[in-house]
Parts: C-alpha cells; sequence; structure tokens
C-alpha cells in the first residue's frame, strides 16, 4: 500500500532544496546527499509498486523491507527538518545594537558551521543505513523454483449468479426506477433511438446484481443480447471479444482480429439487430470511448446499451447526452436492511428480543449495503445455528476498527479494496488518513484539506500552484470515485464529507497494517499497540476518558500528528514530550481550567515543526507569545473563541502561514500582515490601522478574505481600495464596517475604483452600503461577476426594480441576502426570467414596500424569505397577494409588517398568504412573522397575540 513510502515523498524535494539552496554545504557532504537523493528515488518507486499490490499477496520479506524504509524516512525528515530549522531560522541581520549585534551575528554564523558538520555526519550515517538495508534485501531475497502465477477468482463475480429475489428491495428499485428510465414501452421515436444508461454507486451497494435481475427480466424482447464484467486493467480486444461471443456471434476467427477489427465486426452484427448489452464494472473513461465506437446509432431499432460503474465521470461520460440518464444507485431502506439480514439469519422466525438492539446497531455501520449486510449476516450465521449473542457484540465493537479476523468480512473488505488499489498513490494516502475520525464523524472539507497540506501529503504540481487546490482537487476525485460521501450544504454544494462505515473498517484495517495512524479510543485492544507511533487519533468512543495522560506510550517523542476529539483531551501526554509535532488538532476541546493543557497552551514553543494548530472552540482565554517560535506554522485556525480577547505580537513571526482564522473577529497585532506573504486565507482579521490596510497588498496569493474595520477615516478607505486592486486571486471577500457614514464612502470608491476578479463567488458587505458600486460593477463589464455564487449585503439604503432586475441577471448566482433600511419603491416583481439559479432567497425591505413573484420565478428555490408592507399593498390596491408559484422545497419564510393597518386588517392579510402558499405542490415549511412596525390603528400586543 502506499503509505508505506513513509515520508519519502516530502524528503526528495527537501533533499533537492538543500542541493539548490544557499547553505554552502561542504563538496563532499552535497556529493552525499546527491547519493542520498538517488537511492531515496530509486526506492520510492519500489515502494510504490509495492502500493499497488494487496497486502494478502505481498512477499513477506518485500513487506519487512518496507516498513524498514518507512521508518528510517521518518527519521531521515526529521534530520533535515532540524537542520533547515536551525539555518533557516537565524536572523542575523540585527545591526541596531552595535557591539551585541555584532556578537550575536558571530554566534549564530558559527551555530551554522556546527550544524552543516552535523548534518554532513547524519548524511553519512543514512547513506550507509541505506545500503545496509538494501544489502539485507539482497541477501535475504528468495529464488526459489518459480511457479505459475495464479490469479484469484474476483469474489464480485458472484453478484452475477446470486438470485436478485435475495436483494430486499431490488425488485422496487428495478421496476420502479431503472426501468422506467429504460424507456421500452411505446412506439414513438424516442423509444427507437438507441438509449445508454449507467448505473453509479459506490462498492457494495448491488450495482451488477440490479443490471443482471433487468437483464434476465427483458433480454427475451431483444434480438441479441450480452452480459460483459469488464473490471480493472482488462485487454480491450477480449473485452470485444466477449461481447460479440456473448451476442451469438460464431466466427472461429474472433481470436486472430485485432482491435479495429472487431470493431467493425460488432459493427456489422448488429446492424439490422436490437440489443441489449451490459457492460458491468467501468473504471476507465477512456476504455468506455472506445467500447462506445463499437455500437451504431444508426439501425432506430430501440437497442440499449447499460453500463455500471463506481466512478461517476466515468458514467457521466457514458451518458454525456441529455436523453441518456445516469441511475445513481441509493442504499436499502432501514425496514429493507433489516429484512434481508434478518432472513440471512432467522429465515424461519423474526429476531429474538436480545439480538433486537444489537441487530439495529450493525445495521446502522452497513448504512444500507447489501453486500455488508449479507457478508456480517453470513458471519453470524453458523451453519444451522446463530452465533451467541457476545460474539455479536464483538463483530459490532470490531467494526470501524479494523482488528476483525472473520473470513466472511476479510472478503467483504477485499471486494471494497478494489476501490482502493484504483486509486494514484496520493489519493490512497489522504483517504487512509480519514481513519483518524470516529464513525459517523462530518468531515469539514477544508480543515481536512488543510491537515494533508500540513503531513505533507499534496505536493506541488506547477510552481507556485496553491497547495489547498491542489488538495480540493483530491477531495473531489475521493468523491468522484464514491469513497467518501459528499455532504451538501443549503446551496447544493459539498462542504463536508463521511466515510461510510464499511469503508472505515477498510481503511482501518490498512491503516493498521502499516502502521499508519494508531486509533486510541478506550475500547478493547485499541489502547495497546507495539511500535513508533506517528500519528495518533485520541477518540471518545467511549465517553468517558478519566484516566491518567499516556505516558508510557511507545515512541511518542517520534508523534508527527495528535487529533483529539472533544472528552479525549483528558488523557493527552504534555506538548514537552513532542519532539517533531506537525500537526495539532484540539477541535472542539475544552481547555478550559480543567484541562491538563491550560488556558494559554504553556510548551506550545517547543513544538518547532508544528505546521497545523487547530485551536478552535477549545474556550482558551490566552494565546501563549511562545507561538511566535513556530516559523513553520502554515495553518493556525483559532475559530469560535469568544473568551480570546488579545493576540499575541509574535504572531509577526509567523512568515510561512498560508490559513490564519479567528472568530469573532480579532485585532491583528501591527505589521503581521507585512510578514504574510504565503497567504492564502485571512477569516475575520480585524484592522485599526491605516497601515494595515496598505499593508494587504502585498498578500498576493490571498483568496479569501474576512476583514473587520475597527475604526477608520477615508484615508483608511482609500488605502483598502488600492490594496484590494492587488488582490487579483481573491475568490471570496467579506467587508464589515462600524462607521455607517464611513462605510458609504467605502461601497462608493469600491464601485469606482476595484474592478472585481472574475472568479470572485463570494462578496458580503455587513455594514450600511448602497447598491450603486454593485449595479456600476455589472454595467461596466457583466463578465467580472460571472462567477458570483453568493452576496449578502446587510443593510442597504434602497432597492429599486432596476437593481433586483440587474441582479436578476447574474447567472451563477445560487444565495441572495438583502436587507433595505430607507426603502423608497413601492413596489418590487419578481420577474420569472430572473434568478434562474437562486436556492436560497432572502430580500427584506421592510414596511415600505410590497414584492411579489411573477408565476414561474426563482425556479430553483428551495428557501425563500421576503417582507410584505400591508399597507403599502392595501394603499397600491395589490390586495390580491399573488405570490406565484415557487419553485419551493424546503421552506418560506414572510416578514409581514403591519404598521399603520388594523387587527383585522393583518389578519386577513395573514389568511391570504398563508392560502396562496398552502396551494403549493411541494408543501413547503410556512412561517409568518408579523412584525408590529409603528402600529398606527394596531396595538402591539394584540399583534403579538395573533402570530
Amino acid at each position: 500500500m502506499d503509505i508505506v513510502t513513509g515520508a519519502i515523498a516530502n524528503l526528495i524535494p527537501k533533499l533537492g532544496e538543500l542541493l539548490v539552496g544557499e547553505y554552502k554545504l561542504h563538496k563532499g557532504v552535497r556529493k552525499n546527499i546527491e547519493d542520498l537523493l538517488k537511492e531515496l528515488k530509486t526506492m520510492n518507486a519500489a515502494l510504490i509498486k509495492i502500493g499497488e499490490v494487496p497486502p494478502d499477496q505481498l512477499d513477506s520479506q518485500d513487506k519487512l523491507w518496507a516498513d524498514e524504509v518507512r521508518e528510517l524516512s521518518y527519521i531521515i525528515e526529521d534530520v533535515i527538518d532540524k537542520f533547515l530549522i536551525r539555518v533557516d531560522g537565524i536572523q542575523s541581520d540585527d545591526t541596531t545594537n552595535g557591539f551585541k549585534g555584532l556578537v550575536k551575528t558571530t554566534v549564530e554564523l558559527f551555530k551554522k558551521v556546527v550544524d552543516k558538520h552535523g548534518i554532513a555526519h547524519a548524511i553519512k550515517d543514512i547513506k550507509k543505513e541505506l545500503q545496509e538495508l538494501a544489502a539485507r534485501r539482497d541477501r535475504n531475497k528468495f529464488d526459489g523454483i518459480a511457479s505459475i502465477p495464479t490469479e484469484a477468482i474476483d469474489p464480485r463475480l458472484r453478484a452475477l449468479y446470486i438470485e436478485a429475489a435475495e436483494l430486499v428491495g431490488i425488485y422496487g428499485k428495478r421496476d420502479q426506477e431503472l426501468m422506467s428510465l429504460l424507456s421500452l414501452e411505446g412506439d414513438d421515436a424516442s423509444t427507437k433511438k438507441l438509449k445508454k444508461v449507467s448505473i453509479v454507486g459506490f462498492g457494495g451497494l448491488g450495482k451488477t446484481t440490479l443490471a443482471k435481475a433487468v437483464y434476465e427480466k427483458i433480454k427475451r424482447d431483444f434480438d441479441c443480447h450480452a452480459f460483459v464484467p469488464v473490471g480493472q486493467n482488462p485487454d480491450k480486444k477480449k473485452v470485444f471479444r466477449d461481447i460479440l461471443m456473448d451476442l451469438g456471434n460464431s466466427n472461429s476467427n474472433l481470436a486472430l482480429l485485432d482491435e479495429r477489427q472487431l470493431i467493425n465486426e460488432l459493427h456489422k452484427f448488429l446492424e439490422n439487430k436490437r440489443y441489449l448489452v451490459i457492460i458491468d464494472d467501468v473504471w476507465d473513461e477512456g476504455l468506455w470511448k472506445d467500447i462506445n465506437l463499437a455500437f451504431s446509432n444508426r439501425n432506430n431499432l430501440g437497442s440499449r446499451l447499460i453500463m455500471t460503474t463506481r466512478i461517476f465521470g466515468v458514467s457521466e461520460s457514458c451518458c454525456s447526452s441529455a436523453d441518456d440518464p445516469v441511475y445513481e444507485m441509493e442504499p436499502l431502506s432501514i425496514d429493507d436492511s433489516s429484512k434481508l439480514f434478518y432472513t440471512r439469519i432467522f429465515p424461519d422466525s423474526g429476531c429474538p428480543k436480545e439480538f433486537e438492539q444489537v441487530s439495529k446497531d450493525i445495521l446502522k455501520k452497513c448504512g444500507g449495503v447489501p453486500l455488508a449486510i449479507i457478508t456480517i449476516a453470513s458471519a453470524l450465521a453458523s451453519g444451522q445455528q446463530v452465533k451467541p449473542k457476545h460474539e455479536w457484540d464483538i463483530l459490532l465493537q470490531s467494526l470501524g476498527s479494523g482488528v476483525t479476523k472473520d473470513n466472511s468480512l476479510v472478503e467483504m473488505r477485499r471486494i471494497l479494496s478494489f476501490s482502493y488499489y484504483n486509486l494514484p498513490s496520493h489519493l490512497k494516502t489522504c483517504l487512509l488518513y480519514l481513519c483518524i475520525y470516529p464513525e459517523d464523524s462530518k468531515i469539514y472539507r477544508d480543515r481536512l484539506i488543510w491537515k494533508w497540506v500540513a503531513e505533507g501529503f499534496v505536493h506541488h504540481g506547477d510552481q507556485g500552484a496553491s497547495l489547498f487546490l491542489l488538495g480540493l482537487n483530491y477531495f473531489n476525485q475521493l468523491i468522484n470515485r464514491s469513497m467518501i460521501q459528499p455532504i451538501y450544504d443549503d446551496l447544493g454544494q459539498v462542504h463536508a464529507c463521511r466515510v461510510h462505515d464499511m469503508v472505515l473498517d477498510l481503511i482501518c484495517n490498512l491503516s493498521r497494517e502499516a502502521k499508519f495512524v494508531n486509533v486510541l479510543d478506550g475500547t478493547g485492544d485499541s489502547m495497546s499497540f507495539q511500535g513508533n507511533v506517528r500519528r495518533l487519533s485520541l477518540q471518545d468512543r467511549n465517553k468517558d476518558h478519566q484516566g491518567t495522560p499516556l505516558r508510557n506510550l511507545t515512541g511518542i517523542s517520534l508523534l508527527r500528528s495528535i487529533t483529539i476529539f472533544t472528552s479525549a483531551i483528558n488523557i493527552m501526554p504534555a506538548l514537552s514530550r513532542f519532539e517533531v509535532l506537525r500537526v495539532l488538532d484540539l477541535l472542539d476541546c475544552n481547555l478550559g481550567k480543567s484541562s491538563s493543557l491550560q488556558l494559554n497552551l504553556k510548551g506550545v514553543g517547543h513544538l518547532i515543526h508544528l505546521r497545523y494548530l487547530g485551536l478552535a472552540g477549545t474556550k482558551i482565554r490566552e494565546l501563549s507569545a511562545e507561538i511566535g517560535n513556530l516559523q513553520f506554522l502554515e495553518v493556525l485556525d483559532l475559530g469560535n473563541n469568544c473568551q480570546l480577547d488579545e493576540l499575541p505580537s509574535t504572531l509577526c513571526n509567523l512568515r510561512r502561514l498560508i490559513c490564519l482564522t479567528f472568530y469573532p473577529s480579532k485585532v491583528v497585532p501591527a505589521g503581521l500582515l507585512q510578514n504574510l506573504t504565503s497567504i492564502e486565507v485571512l477569516r475575520r482579521i480585524g484592522v485599526s490601522l491605516n497601515i494595515t490596510a496598505q499593508q494587504l497588498g502585498n498578500l498576493a496569493r490571498l483568496r479569501e478574505l474576512q476583514i473587520c474595520f475597527k475604526d477608520g477615516s477615508l484615508d483608511l478607505c482609500e488605502g483598502f481600495v488600492r490594496s484590494l486592486c492587488n488582490l487579483h486571486h481573491i475568490e471570496s471577500l467579506t467587508i464589515e464596517w462600524n462607521s455607517e457614514e464611513t462605510s458609504l464612502e467605502l461601497m462608493d470608491l469600491l464601485g469606482k475604483r476595484w474592478v472585481p476578479p472574475v472568479h470572485l463567488r463570494e462578496f458580503s458587505y455587513l455594514t450600511p452600503s448602497q447598491l450603486s458600486a454593485l449595479r456600476g460593477w455589472i454595467k461596466r463589464d457583466p463578465s467580472h461577476l460571472s462567477s458570483l455564487t453568493e452576496l449578502f449585503l446587510w443593510s442597504v439604503k434602497e432597492v429599486q426594480q432596476e437593481d433586483v432586475e440587474i441582479i436578476g441577471g447574474l447567472l451563477s448566482l445560487r444565495r441572495l441576502y438583502i436587507r433595505s433600511t430607507h426603502q423608497t419603491q413601492r413596489l418590487l416583481v419578481i420577474r420569472a426570467d430572473g434568478f434562474r439559479c437562486m436556492v436560497v432567497f432572502h430580500l427584506d425591505c421592510g414596511s415600505a414596500a410590497q414584492i411579489i413573484f411573477e408565476p414561474g420565478a426563482l425556479p430553483r428555490a428551495e428557501e425563500v424569505v421576503f417582507s410584505l408592507g400591508v399597507r403599502v399593498a392595501k394603499e397600491d390596491g395589490n390586495c390580491g397577494f399573488d405570490l406565484g408559484l415557487l419553485s419551493l422545497r424546503r421552506g418560506v419564510l414572510v416578514y409581514m409588517y403591519c404598521g399603520g393597518v388594523r387587527v383585522g386588517e393583518a389578519k386577513e392579510a395573514e389568511a391570504a398568504v398563508r392560502h396562496a402558499l398552502e396551494a403549493h405542490p411541494n408543501h413547503p415549511s410556512i412561517y409568518i412573522h408579523m412584525v408590529p412596525d409603528i402600529a398606527q390603528g394596531a396595538h402591539d400586543d394584540d399583534l403579538c397575540e395573533e402570530r
């Protein structure tokens, strides 16, 4: 597996940096480093090949050698990092203190010489160790009698021969969903065309079984038919021969034909036939394109072509036409899962009461995946006897931990592992890292990617490319390959993920094999393990971590990464024990007075190798000045720490920061922004000095900026706008200002002097503003807001119909929030031809306006919030409250401003609005909030009673 490469992938560029950097190494040292680099590149190539072999097929000597190389690679990286810290960390330009400065410089230069001698000896010793390791492998390599390799039967082939009736619920899926997509009924032209359907979903969901069931049901309606499994690394010519032979082609010369000739043979054979072909388990888009060439769209006899795959990109390649649907497999329902499970174990009776709860817990882990349900049920039903309950409890505990040795579960892991071994090497490492999270965790995308970056799993492709964006690509690939389950926000965009329990079980097992991550959750054998610890996950599965801190953990000083979940903080070792720690994630752990870590994380300055420090939600009240020692720190997450009042000035020393997050806003030390030349994300920073606003312009890599101005003048506005014009990579911008007058001036300056970059996705102005700037940007060049998906304007002076129509023309806009404070136009109409992609629509114009919707308006909206001035509506004769038929799915909230009307009139207006909304076919949730405003003729208390 790929993670046996250890730290080699990181080492290769670091050794290259030593050679090309300004370190002035001795000639002999450079030669040793060059030799070491060549040796490591060779070993890395060998280890990648080993990583492509499943553990049960791996030679024991190769496995032992890989383990030794991995351990040595960690040691080498630690040596290199310590050297880089000591040399790069020296600041020898202190000339302000005369003689003292000269003495300091001399001492530091002497330390450099000592460090160079240190690296020379270390490299020499490492080179010797690698040579001994290579020689030991050569000595112990067994060259016995050559045997003919045999290929194991692909266990997925069982699904071809399982009776469809065994999968409860499959008939509903087949008859109600997939069959309808095939459009077999009718005589119109659409049914006569060749239709392609792809079935896509996670491994084990039953794609093959479903396809086989459909095949058996309808194959007699076709002149010829074929069901051909493909799998990974197929021989294209064999695939075409299998299709031809399964279709009934009896040409005895098929074995002699090349690929082009086989495609021609298929064309000729199918020319006047209505055919049904199912290509099962396709992994590669290129292969599918070649297969697709063999099927002609010309005969219009109603042929059908079905493909199954685990990869969404392949399914979309298959069904590129709008007429060719993609069928996404869903897990079984709770009821169907229970039926399938109990049918396997208790075929003649119901589930005994003593097994009910443990059955529910096991089924929850299976997550509706038929493969998991069947294999676990088979493990629990031993012949004619059901295993005793204590064995059920043991199996339940083992799921997700990777420790079970049950043969049925081993087979299930093997089936799921096909997806794992199909991953590129870098994605294998990123996927295995997810075993640090407890089962059912909601894993937030951005934090996960930043941890990948800090761990060194994300490597530069193009020079200067954003590591986060490369990591985002990795994340999306894992979703596309069905290895992680996406979690969508209210806009339908992926912001987090989950790991299916069966995948978690697989990666935990693989991780234990390679000693990649150690998980301590206070259960069973998890609290003890052998060997050095490199990554540690302290979990609170038993919710009762009251023990003493871990003192006897072997090799804890070599720990590189530690992630702690809430109550497990009580057993965390002291920070002073970590010598090479790179990732420390304490998200939502309470570091209050009861914590052994104390309030201000004393000792954090000792962690000089640290790249990631996650302190969000930890309730810290003080951040130690020692944090300035962390010269390698790339991510500092201080989000959601309301008790943290002040930031240390030593933050200015963190020159390698890429992501810095606060919440609520904190005023940053003067000079901080000047040093953050690598920063990409700045969230919720507070600024109060003109020089700070100007320094922002130096942050050329900045992609996300959330800034709060605590005070300021027109000069500050101008300095900020000048800086903003230099930030060409901005994708998300949030601005907040305490002063209303200055805020309006800033918005005016932005409209005149700033041109939004074309990749701007989010713009939030959480302070008084006017729409003139936005109007100017769009009129000047609409393309500059072509990527805008979210627009927040907290307090707008007024909204005109022209503004509504201009904003409605933004083709990518999916979320809109506008609140108007001094509305003048009394009627605003949401046209049917605008806001075509809008998902979340909020428009609150207070009591001075009525908002109405044309029929067909907001065709994709799922959540709508708008205001209704009842008095204005009555005065203008718009009493029908024709809201239009909004395409609502989640809900609608109406703010009804009742100032100037009587209670009875307010009730009448509420009833009319409710009636219009209740008639909606999607039956959205309805919330009507009666706002008294300055009630004339109505009493506030009366209105409150009517809400």
